[in-house]
């Protein structure tokens, strides 16, 4: 058994809590795999809520095969979205958040004779932090290279 004690700042007593285990590594060790497994745990926990990758319905095998796999894909996806892709103010969003506020948001696409419009609410995502979003987007593509002088 570990104890592990942890003092927050602004707090006024510590947190303490007890790790029961059958590892024979020294107490920082096994803290440490712990935390690592609770981090893991966290994340199978959020692929479950946003992505839904724990609804395989189809009949066969082979179909829910392909559509865990899919599930992972849109997740690793979303994940180089936020890591990449978000400016700080929103870098903390879950993939929950980021599903509802960009992509399952209601737009309008208006065409026009030489341009086209997309109009969405600005109540989920301001203007400014949308046109930022996609600026981080388009810094991920790669330059071209230079014209040689």
């Amino acid at each position: 058994m570990v104890a592990k004690v942890e003092w927050h700042p602004g707090e006024l007593y510590p947190r303490v809590g007890f790790i029961v285990t059958n590892l024979s590594r020294p107490a920082e060790r096994v803290v440490a795999f712990y935390n690592k497994r609770g981090t893991c745990e966290q994340w199978i926990k959020e692929g479950k809520s946003a992505i839904k990758w724990t609804q395989l319905s189809c009949c066969s095998f082979a179909a829910n095969a392909v559509r865990l796999q899919l599930h992972a894909l849109a997740y690793n996806l979303a994940n180089f979205m936020r890591t990449l892709a978000l400016p700080e103010a929103i870098k903390h969003w879950s993939l929950t958040s980021l599903r509802e506020k960009l992509v399952k948001i209601g737009a309008k696409v208006v065409r026009h004779g030489r341009y086209v419009i997309f109009q969405m609410a600005e109540v989920a995502v301001p203007r400014g932090l949308f046109h930022e979003i996609l600026r981080l987007i388009a810094e991920l593509r790669p330059q071209p290279p230079l014209a040689p002088a």
